[in-house]
């Protein structure tokens, strides 16, 4: 099987993985740095969705590393279905928290008129829009992941 680019163990697999990792973060930061996003649980659920994309992104990313260095391709059939469904439930997880943060945030500014959390609103939206690149990113590597099973 050729190494085509988001394959484990190439460089823009690692790019991929580190990606996600940093969008995932910057969500956390950014909402758990806000005040009162424990009241609402569509932020507390993107806090642990993303708490789990930053924990399996920066694993496969270290995996990744270490297939750079070590110039192996991870195309075992038994660690690409893993890779698959890992991927797969992150992505679901990771869709479902952005869209229902994103929900509440668009039910602040467009439904409501305003937001009276004042500067924490900035944050909220911030966060969600971290957590909707991370999804995007998680969904590129899930669809390669499956191409590859596909072909293993």
């Amino acid at each position: 099987m050729l190494a085509f680019p988001g394959t484990p163990g190439t460089l823009t697999g690692f790019v991929l993985r580190i990606l996600q990792c940093v969008f995932a973060a910057g969500s956390i930061a950014s909402m758990a740095t806000s005040v009162g996003f424990y009241n609402f649980t569509a932020f507390c659920y993107v806090i642990a969705s993303m708490g789990l994309q930053v924990t399996w992104s920066l694993m496969l990313a270290l995996l990744d590393a270490y297939a750079l260095v070590r110039k192996k391709m991870l195309h075992n059939p038994i660690l690409v279905s893993l890779f698959v469904v890992g991927d797969w439930v992150t992505a679901t997880l990771s869709l479902a928290a952005a869209s229902a943060s994103g929900g509440v945030a668009v039910l602040f500014f467009s439904d409501l008129g305003h937001c009276s959390f004042g500067n924490e609103c900035r944050k909220f939206q911030i966060s969600v829009v971290l957590a909707f690149l991370s999804w995007i990113t998680v969904a590129i590597s899930a669809l390669i992941m499956l191409w590859i099973l596909a072909a293993v």
